[in-house]
């Protein structure tokens, strides 16, 4: 019974596209202008201010998917490298939590319809 409870928590499914309210509104390019916008692919993590492209993703021994990125910011010239981690929601599995690598959540995404 553990090995089927560790594979479903080994698999963060990023095929298909996560987001907030406003995230998934504008997966399709900037439809709706918000301040607070979260969506989350399996190539990158855009905010409202910022896009950070992954050039690296690691399952980690919890389940937890380490990211490591190149991140433009608004108004910004060039790309600072950020690091995410993404794991699933205690509250909600369906749900995935975004943070930062110092454990700031960013925010909580669910998959787009």
């Amino acid at each position: 019974m553990l090995a089927a409870g560790q594979a479903h928590a080994a698999g963060i499914d990023l095929s298909k596209p996560y987001g907030d309210k406003y995230g998934c509104i504008n997966r399709n390019g900037q439809q709706v202008a918000a301040d607070k916008m979260l969506l989350l692919t399996d190539k990158e993590l855009i905010t409202a201010a910022s896009a950070c492209t992954f050039s690296d993703k690691q399952t980690q021994a919890d389940g937890s998917l380490a990211v490591t990125a190149k991140c433009e910011a608004e108004g910004e010239e060039g790309q600072a490298p950020a690091k995410f981690i993404i794991k699933r929601s205690v509250k909600n599995a369906k749900k995935l939590i975004v943070a930062d690598e110092d454990g700031n959540v960013m925010g909580e995404v669910a998959r787009c319809k």
